[in-house]
């Protein structure tokens, strides 16, 4: 046995998992009978671990599973009671927030650092909807007919949430914490590269107090686990965070049921540098954007926006400065910039800055390999139109596309000029110009003179190849509940305007 697979089975103990992967179902570990699956290191290459896809029957078990614990959920447990469950998980998740970083950075291949800070803001998302449990109020309506119209927001039942391999802590938490506060049930299905740390958060979770079966974890694979719980009678909502290509695929099949879908995707954001900008944080800035965890995020700021007398000077500069970034093993403190998450990942990063250069892009970085790692050093591709394939496709790892604009209006062109629209930013020291462009660019979240900024009680969410709905704040519990309207009559005798009572 490898140090590497050692190390991974070290730490699945101390969590309490099976040696390899299996899938949770109504509180117990569940061996899937399908094809199998390998994960991977994606810095050394070693195989971790491999396991069985859990198949189409254990998600109707897991989807059955989370309709009954639901109905105790919501019945034997008050709403201050839902959150002091919530509150005594994130307790148990801080104790251990060393453990599940080690783990996500051996199977995700993100530096130690930066797992540490998404555990612990996996913490911080379990307190804050906490919170929430006993305030989702309804409201008295004033109709005008006399009657006492009142509203209440009701759970759904049970919603079925699909999460990505770039972030797989983050995004479990992201998306548990919020349904099973408005007191919905879960199955869940991490990518089948990354399914350990969501595991091991729900497992955690039930040992804390959470009715074992409300949230359930299927490890395995989309067209076996996935399609199966998206068409089970159950489920009643479908999450999904990932591509475009998969979402559209998740949405008709969603479709096809009549469930109504939230969808996190991608984007290709706009990162725009006025001339006039404090020139030192909108470098920094523009290195954060793109080239933190390696670019795989759907934020990045994967289109950088240079004034034209700006243009030559920044990216000299950012040049010298992403050369410095720290690349290496994941677990290695010291490590800021690890590999990109998996082979397949890595074959598309790499072929599109090759096609890149074919179409006469000029590239900017350090280049070569390290081992057998999965590593794509931080790359600006130059020279290329806003048109350009590089410029509109999502690459999702450490490449920018560098443009140049001359004024606001083309800056605000070039910026809407995809099909995404999810985030982007402004670095300008000019107020008045810093809002305009907020609000003329297309995207769900913009920053100004700052990138990446978010949190839990802020809305999240895009339009058109980026998605629709919102994952987080409180537009997070209107996606997880739903309204009931109650009428009532307190007239002596109802005014009930059709029909016949004949004498008694």
């Amino acid at each position: 046995m490898t140090d590497r697979r050692r190390l991974f089975h070290t730490l699945c103990a101390e969590l309490g998992l099976p040696a390899e992967p299996q899938s949770l179902v109504g509180g117990a570990f569940q061996p899937g009978t399908g094809e199998a699956i390998t994960l991977e290191d994606p810095f050394t290459r070693q195989t971790l671990a491999q396991y069985a896809d859990c198949g189409t029957d254990l998600a109707a078990r897991a989807c059955m599973a989370a309709d009954a614990a639901q109905k105790l959920w919501v019945t034997q447990f008050n709403p201050a009671a839902r959150g002091v469950v919530m509150q005594a998980v994130a307790s148990a998740l801080a104790e251990k927030i060393e453990t599940f970083a080690r783990i996500e950075a051996l199977v995700a291949g993100k530096p130690l650092r930066d797992c540490r800070v998404e555990v612990t803001k996996v913490v911080e998302m379990f307190r804050y909807y906490a919170g929430w449990t006993d305030k989702l109020h309804g409201e008295v309506i004033p109709v005008p007919t006399g009657h006492l119209n009142y509203t209440l927001r009701e759970p759904l039942g049970v919603v079925f949430q699909i999460t990505p391999w770039n972030a797989p802590i983050f995004t479990a938490g992201w998306q548990i914490a919020p349904a099973i506060a408005c007191g919905n049930g879960v199955v869940i299905k991490p990518s089948e590269l990354t399914p350990v740390t969501t595991l091991a958060l729900v497992h955690l979770a039930e040992g804390a107090g959470l009715p074992k079966g409300l949230v359930n974890v299927l490890a395995g694979l989309g067209p076996t686990a996935g399609e199966a719980a998206i068409a089970h009678e159950s489920v009643r909502k479908v999450v999904f965070v990932g591509s475009p290509a998969t979402g559209r695929r998740v949405a008709m099949a969603a479709g096809a049921a009549l469930k109504p879908v939230v969808l996190e995707l991608g984007g290709k954001s706009a990162n725009i540098v006025f001339a006039d900008a404090d020139l030192k944080p909108a470098l920094l800035g523009a290195q954060a954007a793109i080239f933190s965890t390696a670019g795989q995020s759907c934020v990045a700021g994967s289109r950088l926006l240079l004034e034209h007398s700006l243009k030559d000077r920044f990216l000299e500069l950012m040049d010298q400065g992403m050369r410095q970034i720290r690349i290496g093993d994941p677990l290695d403190e010291a490590t800021e910039f690890g590999p990109v998450s998996n082979a397949r990942q890595f074959a598309h990063v790499t072929a599109m800055i090759d096609g890149a250069v074919q179409d006469g892009a000029t590239r900017l970085g350090a280049q070569g390999t390290q081992g057998d790692a999965l590593i794509v050093p931080p790359t600006i591709l130059t020279g290329l139109s806003p048109q350009s394939a590089a410029a509109q496709t999502e690459i999702f790892g450490p490449v920018v596309t560098a443009l140049g604009f001359a004024d606001e209006a083309e800056a605000i062109a070039i910026a809407n000029d995809t099909d995404f629209g999810l985030a982007g930013a402004i670095w300008t020291r000019d107020g008045a110009r810093a809002h305009r462009v907020a609000a003329a660019v297309r995207a769900g979240t913009f920053w100004i003179n700052s990138y990446k900024a978010i949190h839990v009680s802020s809305p999240f969410g895009g339009s058109r190849s980026s998605g629709f709905g919102r994952s987080s704040g409180q537009d997070a519990l209107m996606e997880y509940t739903q309204p009931k309207s109650i009428w009532l009559d307190p007239a002596p005798i109802p005014r009930v305007a059709f029909g016949y009572a004949p004498s008694t």
